[in-house]
């Protein structure tokens, strides 16, 4: 499970819906607590990778959950 966490909700809802028009299951839904977000929102996409050209231009960071948590995989500077 992959979690891409977005500076606002608009970039939130472009990005499922890019994800979503190519077949790939994604899930809006809140941040969870042990991560933190500009808006508030993220994406829960079912994969184990994820092509970063159907991202928005306001992502903030990605994050591939572990058992033992979250591993962040992407940081916007």
């Amino acid at each position: 499970m992959i979690v891409v966490t977005f500076f606002t909700h608009h970039a939130a809802m472009m990005t499922h819906r890019a994800l979503v028009q190519k077949g790939i299951s994604a899930k809006m839904a809140p941040v969870p607590r042990s991560l933190s977000s500009s808006c508030g929102s993220c994406v829960f996409v079912d994969a184990d990778t994820l092509d970063f050209s159907l991202l928005d231009e306001d992502t903030e960071a990605v994050y591939k959950q572990e058992s033992k948590g979250y591993i962040e995989i992407y940081k916007s500077e």
